[in-house]
């Protein structure tokens, strides 16, 4: 048997891809999603690999395709790093499958990533170093850099009216944003590209909430590991690099559907529908703003801004992501020309 072998129905086959490790006390688990986007996996990967060998403690790789259809399992299974690949056969969403692994992982920690985050030397110890340091934090997150080089906002203040407000008021980066500065430090959330979460915290608040099919579930999660004591840190010593390979044309409307709808669902579920209605209008006409600037702006889209505003409004109007996944599952799997790989195993989809 293959590596990665499909599996038909709601439950994903599984497979070792590599050597069984059971018998040893595993202290990290990489957990991968990946959602068609095989070249970055593998880059991704290669960095796993140079960071594995030089640490002082076991750990163990897991990569869940979702359903990719392009030989990203087979090619995670044929990884040397790789211990398991879990491959699906019907697209989810994000929070779904960041839970599945970190139900999977055997580690005390579990570092979550993106198939666009490739770490860079000394992140992992960093990361485990800043939690170790910090028994009363669940999660840490890394510094993310772009593919250019130049620094990614990456941990933020919780949403609410107040912090919509700053963004009306084109202060956000000022109040809002937390990745700033040297040092370790205590931040709201951050953004799970790359996070590395302490498992029994995760277990203790039942993993990330499904309802969130994409953006805001790790926000969502922060929240809930806050009220139940945990903290969240972010660690500028561990750097991540993050291609964060952005949607245009249709993808990209769907995108921004999903991101209103889900961050209406956040206020809505830890502060009320009239805060909801609040942070609406602010985050709309912060936007409006936006495009207003990018008509005299070179190189902006007042469309794509004014988008922005109209799915703000309307969070529930419009496709998401999540309809495109539905899209998706409808449609057969293609067959794979000779030579490429067109099935999988298990589960996985970033969205």
């Amino acid at each position: 048997m293959s590596a990665t072998q499909r599996q038909r129905g709601d439950q994903p086959a599984v497979e070792p891809a590599a050597g069984d490790r059971s018998e040893e006390e595993i202290e990290l688990t990489y957990c991968v999603v990946n959602t068609g986007q095989r070249e970055l996996l593998l880059r991704g990967l290669d960095a796993i690999a140079s960071e594995r060998a030089s640490l002082p403690f076991a750990t163990e790789v897991l990569v869940l395709d979702n359903d990719s259809r392009d030989g990203s399992a087979r090619a995670a299974g044929e990884h040397s790093v790789v211990d398991c690949v879990v491959a699906l056969s019907q697209r989810r969403g994000k929070a779904l499958n960041d839970s599945e692994l970190l139900r999977r992982a055997r580690g005390r920690y579990a570092l979550l990533l993106n198939e666009d985050s490739e770490l860079r030397s000394g992140a992992t110890l960093a990361l485990h170093e800043a939690l170790e340091q910090r028994p009363d934090a669940a999660c840490a997150g890394a510094r993310l850099l772009r593919a250019d080089g130049s620094a990614q906002a990456s941990a933020w203040r919780f949403p609410t009216p107040l912090s919509a407000l700053a963004g009306a008021l084109l202060l956000h980066r000022l109040l809002n944003v937390q990745s700033r500065g040297a040092h370790t430090r205590a931040v709201d959330w951050c953004q799970s590209a790359a996070l590395l979460v302490r498992r029994t915290a995760a277990e203790e608040v039942d993993y990330l909430d499904g309802d969130f099919f994409v953006y805001s579930d790790e926000v969502d999660f922060a929240r809930r590991l806050r009220d139940a004591g945990w903290r969240s840190l972010y660690v500028p010593a561990a750097v991540a690099l993050h291609h964060e390979q952005l949607s245009t044309g249709a993808l990209g409307e769907r995108r921004i559907v999903e991101m209103a709808r889900n961050r209406d669902l956040y206020m809505r579920k830890h502060h009320s529908r009239a805060a909801a209605a609040v942070v609406r209008w602010l985050t709309a006409w912060a936007y409006a703003l936006r495009a207003l600037a990018a008509l005299l702006l070179p190189g902006h889209e007042p469309r794509r801004y004014w988008r922005h505003v109209l799915a703000t409004l309307k969070p529930a109007r419009g496709e998401g992501l999540r309809e495109a996944a539905e899209e998706h599952n409808s449609q057969p799997p293609r067959t794979a020309p000779a030579g490429e790989h067109g099935g999988g195993t298990g589960e996985s989809d970033r969205g």
